[in-house]
């Protein structure tokens, strides 16, 4: 009687395997991340509950007057949904085989675009709003776009040009706060107009202060619309297949130029999203010449969430925990806040590990069969 790996079994649904070997990798992680805890003296178990305690999935001991867990919680959602978008910017990308590094400057461009004429405005909500969203749709796509027509028409590579343009947008944007609303105590951006922020700030719910945000709902909403479009549409199925192989696409009557131009115009139109909840929610400021950390985190986080859509929900919400307790846990366990960071630096590398963990598996399943067919060579019930 062949007795089966249990590994083998759990991580072999190949239909699962989207979120089945992510999450062992960071399970792999978290035992890295507790070995590292130990070696400093400290109890992982109180660090790790600390880290979610900061993000507000559990009550901590006490809270500052007017603050509690809800506190905690939507803030950490504050800083989610931008993660989110930015994260299937990436994802989209990488589905068309392309890898936009351009997600920061796109971020950068829209809300500064978004900031400009609609932020400072004096709009009533119900039009600021929407407004802001639809500007940071269109900057971000229009951005991205242009990144694929080049790809396209001169094959540049859109590493190169993403980064260029990082820089170029970077130093533009820098130029014009500093030179024309710059608040002179801050060194960044005059506040936006309660009006036009896509955060809800300062407000009371059941005595409890709270910053609600309205960027996480329609973050999900993306999540979905990614998913329908990348695995329900004719237009999803071109662009993986372009993805997958560019020649075989184009013989099979896939327009490839034009395909890639669509896919980074919706993985722009994402980081513009990604960019109006982030300095038109998250800050309701910009900083000058400062490039989201969070635009080349959203890389790793699509890696993690194996650039399927609604596993980057689940990566987006574990690094996003990471980092927002990795405050609270510095200051309740003596745990240096930066362990946080090392801690999601192994969860990423054990994740990039998924592709030869996906190999692995399916070898031991293949020799497991051809053992079978041994021991039965005629297709005999087992004893």
């Amino acid at each position: 009687m062949n007795k089966k790996n249990p590994l083998v079994t759990l991580l072999g649904n190949e239909k699962w395997q989207w979120l089945s070997i992510p999450i062992f990798a960071v399970l792999l992680s978290i035992l890295a991340g507790s070995i590292v805890i130990l070696l400093m003296g400290k109890n992982p178990l109180t660090a790790y509950l600390s880290i979610l305690q900061g993000a507000g999935w559990i009550p901590k001991a006490n809270y500052a007057g007017g603050t509690g867990m809800l506190t905690d919680f939507t803030s950490f959602l504050d800083a989610l949904a931008p993660m989110i978008f930015a994260a299937l910017a990436v994802t989209v990308g990488f589905r068309a085989g392309l890898f936009n590094i351009g997600i920061a400057g796109q971020m950068l461009l829209a809300g500064f675009f978004a900031t400009l004429f609609v932020g400072y405005s004096d709009l009533p909500w119900y039009l600021a709003k929407p407004l802001v969203i639809l500007i940071a749709i269109t900057v971000g796509g229009l951005a991205a776009g242009f990144v694929g027509y080049l790809k396209h028409r001169f094959n540049i590579s859109e590493v190169v040009s993403t980064i260029m343009l990082n820089y170029m947008i970077a130093y533009v944007t820098s130029y014009y706060i500093k030179t024309y609303f710059v608040n002179p105590v801050s060194r960044q951006s005059e506040y936006i107009q309660p009006a036009a922020s896509l955060t809800l700030k300062n407000l009371r719910i059941a005595g409890i202060r709270v910053d609600l945000p309205i960027g996480i709902f329609l973050a999900i909403l993306a999540a979905l619309f990614v998913y329908y479009l990348l695995y329900k549409t004719r237009l999803g199925f071109e662009i993986k297949a372009v993805g997958a192989n560019k020649q075989a696409a184009e013989y099979a009557g896939i327009s490839i130029g034009r395909t890639i131009v669509i896919a980074m115009m919706i993985s722009g139109a994402l980081a513009g999203l990604a960019g109006a909840t982030f300095y038109l929610g998250h800050y309701a400021s910009m900083q000058p010449g400062v490039l989201a950390g969070l635009g080349y985190n959203a890389i790793a986080t699509s890696l993690l969430g194996n650039n399927h859509p609604l596993g980057v929900l689940l990566a987006s919400a574990l690094i996003t925990t990471l980092d927002k307790g990795a405050t609270y846990m510095s200051s309740r366990v003596g745990v240096v806040q930066e362990i946080s960071g090392v801690i999601t630096s192994l969860i990423l590398l054990f994740s990039a590990t998924g592709t030869y963990i996906r190999y692995r598996i399916s070898r031991k399943r293949q020799e497991q069969k051809e053992k079978q067919e041994q021991n039965h060579p005629e297709g005999g019930e087992e004893a």
